[in-house]
């Protein structure tokens, strides 16, 4: 995958960082929309599919607006994303609210909205009965334990705080059954950036067989399966992205072999992706303030970890490229990237080959759209960024303008 393309120009990159200070992070407002459009195409055999845009993956209402646009909801889970949910004019049942040890003013919240309220625990029906009353459709979220591998990111479902057994998701069902619920849904989510169609295909075999088996047994009719999210995005050069077309027709074989087979009813198809549609969309744009030569050459810049901290926490890759020296004659050199926060984890990439650089330059940090500015934090009283919108028309608008010194200071009066 061709991991150097931009969808900007270096010359129209210099014009925006003349306009707004770096770091910031730059979101493609095509490339977000298009990949939108794919993921509705591989589903449009399910007349009732609808993406759940995960919010804590980019959590900005004028990206939001836009997916609202291609007619996708929101995944919340919590009172703020409610909130900015609303603000974009996402509402009613286009919310899904999937949370874990949840207070009651979210649940009120969520309520007020008219969400789908998606429970992690069998003891979240009578807590949400007593603090809520109980809406007329709920869904839980199941944890297929050792049936299902997790990965390094979200770990083994069997050890995970998220969801339900199989047996409590039975009793679930007939507990909210016997107290008046009329519509039913079912939720899982299992993995996190996961690239192998396969598992996706696997994860509804096993949601639909179970909807079999709850119908059957419990006596209850289900409206929907959201199947998650955790598609992956390629960060690595030589990864391919997941063919989602491959994944639509898998799942709706399975959908064929398994709903319709047991002749249950229609079932609408649900998905919460979050990285899928913003992350490969997303670029983190930062300057070089230093280059030190000591033990090995570090690359100084403008942002840190407080900016973009999956490569520290995860030792996640990210790309990096600096625009207009792709070109350049002189052979590569083996650098450290890296912020000022006192922390020696503090870098972006290391021992990567990169152009001869010196300051002033402009780096790219690829493929942030998701995860990236919405897990900033204020460690070393660093401020977070800017957040842009490049427009389909080549402009760039401000979506979230940078904190400040006073904005740092605010809580403590």
């Amino acid at each position: 995958m061709d991991k150097d393309t931009l969808p900007f120009r270096p010359e129209h990159l210099k014009k925006f960082t003349r306009q707004h200070p770096t770091p910031f992070y730059l979101y493609d407002e095509s490339g977000i929309r298009e990949t939108a459009r794919r993921l509705k195409a591989a589903f449009a055999w399910n007349q009732g599919f609808k993406e759940y845009f995960a919010v804590k993956a980019t959590p900005n209402p004028h990206l939001l607006k836009i997916l609202k646009s291609e007619g996708f909801g929101a995944d919340c889970s919590s009172l703020p994303e409610l909130l900015l949910a609303k603000q974009a004019g996402i509402t009613g049942e286009e919310i899904m609210f999937t949370s874990n040890n949840t207070p009651a003013a979210e649940f009120q919240k969520a309520a007020e909205l008219g969400a789908i309220i998606n429970l992690d625990d069998i003891g979240h029906l009578p807590y949400l009965e007593e603090h809520v009353g109980l809406p007329p459709v709920l869904s839980f979220r199941y944890n297929p334990g050792a049936l299902k591998k997790g990965n390094a990111i979200i770990g083994r479902p069997q050890e995970s705080k998220f969801g339900v057994t199989r047996q409590q998701l039975f009793a679930s069902y007939k507990m909210a059954r016997n107290k008046g619920v009329s519509r039913f849904g079912v939720h899982t989510m299992v993995a996190s950036n996961e690239l192998n169609p396969a598992y996706f295909i696997e994860t509804a075999e096993i949601l639909f067989q179970l909807i079999v088996e709850i119908s059957r047994e419990v006596g209850i009719s289900f409206e929907f399966a959201n199947l998650g999210g955790g598609i992956g995005i390629p960060y690595q050069p030589k990864e391919q992205a997941v063919d989602l077309q491959q994944v639509g027709r898998g799942i709706q074989k399975a959908y064929q072999d398994i709903i319709q087979a047991n002749k249950l009813p229609p079932l609408k198809l649900f998905m919460e992706n979050g990285r899928l549609l913003t992350g490969p969309h997303g670029y983190l744009i930062t300057r070089v303030q230093h280059v030190k030569r000591s033990y090995k050459t570090f690359i100084g810049v403008d942002a840190n970890m407080a900016n973009l901290m999956r490569p520290a926490l995860y030792g996640a890759y990210h790309h990096i490229t600096a625009p207009g020296k792709a070109d350049l004659d002189a052979p590569k050199v083996l650098v450290d990237v890296a912020g000022s926060l006192c922390e020696n984890s503090d870098k972006f990439a290391i021992n990567r080959p990169l152009p001869p650089l010196e300051p002033g330059d402009l780096l790219v940090i690829h493929d942030v759209g998701a995860h990236g500015h919405s897990m900033g934090f204020n460690y070393n009283g660093k401020l977070r960024s800017a957040e842009l919108l490049l427009q389909e028309n080549g402009s760039a608008r401000q979506i979230r303008r940078a904190e400040t010194v006073e904005d740092y200071f605010a809580t403590l009066i």
